[in-house]
């Protein structure tokens, strides 16, 4: 139950997701590593803001934003080439968080984030509202 105070605060909640994929980047120049193909394990979080509803408590269900992640990104991206996926031609990670939380707008109302890492280089972008 909200307190008086918390009652118009306005909550965020999140959910990760992960996929493996593969990339290039063709501008880098020949012979540079990252022109060649490689791979990576990504780890995401999408992020939504909201009041929590007065019967469950919760802004959303994170179980349905996790169902839908699988459904509109994750299978579209896990185990690809990334690269020869349509608005990915260049994956970077700024990229990556543009055209997932482009996917994801419509079906998930209040999407205020959409972050993406790679843990094994330290790295991470995140498109924020």
């Amino acid at each position: 139950m909200m307190s008086a105070r918390t009652k118009s605060a306005r909550l965020e909640i999140s959910k990760d997701f992960r996929f493996e994929a593969a990339h290039y980047f063709g501008h880098k120049p020949q012979g540079h590593a990252f022109r060649r193909i490689h791979g990576h394990s990504f780890e995401g979080s999408v992020t939504l803001s909201g009041e929590a509803s007065d019967e469950t408590g919760w802004v959303r269900d994170l179980v349905e934003i996790g169902e839908i992640v699988d459904r509109m990104t994750h299978d579209e991206l896990d185990h690809r080439m990334l690269n020869e996926i349509a608005g990915l031609e260049n994956p970077s990670l700024e990229n990556l968080c543009a055209w997932i939380f482009d996917r994801l707008s419509d079906a998930l109302p209040g999407l205020t984030a959409v972050e993406v890492r790679r843990p094994s280089c330290g790295e991470r972008a995140k498109l924020s509202l």
